[in-house]
């Protein structure tokens, strides 16, 4: 569940905010900040600077239909694609794909990212090369409106916060049209199954099946 057990921050520009934290949503708070800071250090030779509080990389390509509200930032090669609706404190990396529909709210997306179809991410953060399927979405806030914790088998974490998505570790696989509740945390090269409602921990190296049924890959 800790930042240096779930990401390599080698692939993210929020590296300096990262490491500062123990558990990976206690930069959720940041983000914003720490876009409004680091836009304006990024070299005006290699970054646009279209909207107030948003810089794209040039060789970047943003569809025309896409929203884009700031603090944001969109890294090097991103695709952002059709009607995507980018809602601020978004940092998107290098090589990324934001897909048509796809709407980011106060996330972090490590480079190589692929949100390409119809998702929703909000207060989560997406470690490098993860996949989030067609439909699959995250749910930040739970239905009786209490503080999110997050829950390891019988240990509980509270998060001090009402809004937390899902923290994915690097090259997590998120199958079509699931959905990550709040506090959802997914270890890195785990794989969730299409369809699956998913909560608290899934161990690293995991195929979640069911809640019930989370097998090693050690095993298959």
């Amino acid at each position: 569940m800790k930042t240096s057990e779930l990401y390599d921050l080698s692939h993210t520009a929020a590296a300096p905010l990262l490491e500062k934290t123990e558990y990976p949503w206690e930069a959720l708070a940041g983000i914003g900040d720490f876009i409004l800071a680091l836009g304006p250090t990024l070299p005006a030779d290699q970054y646009d600077h279209p909207a107030e509080d948003v810089w794209i990389a040039r060789d970047a390509t943003v569809f025309a239909t896409a929203y884009i509200k700031g603090p944001c930032i969109i890294g090097p090669g991103t695709e952002v694609r059709q009607c995507a609706f980018i809602r601020g404190n978004a940092l998107v990396g290098a090589n990324c794909v934001v897909g048509n529909s796809t709407e980011l709210k106060n996330v972090i997306l490590f480079d190589n990212v692929q949100v390409p179809h119809y998702n929703y991410v909000g207060d989560s953060i997406l470690g490098y090369k993860s996949h989030m399927g067609a439909a699959s979405l995250t749910s930040n806030v739970k239905s009786d409106k209490k503080l999110v914790v997050i829950h390891n088998g019988k240990e509980e974490i509270p998060t001090g916060r009402k809004k937390v998505g899902a923290m994915i570790g690097d090259r997590v696989e998120v199958g079509c049209g699931s959905v990550l509740n709040p506090g959802t945390v997914v270890g890195p090269d785990s794989n969730i199954y299409p369809l699956s409602s998913v909560r608290g921990v899934v161990p690293a190296n995991s195929i979640f099946k069911t809640q019930n049924d989370i097998v090693p890959k050690s095993l298959l």
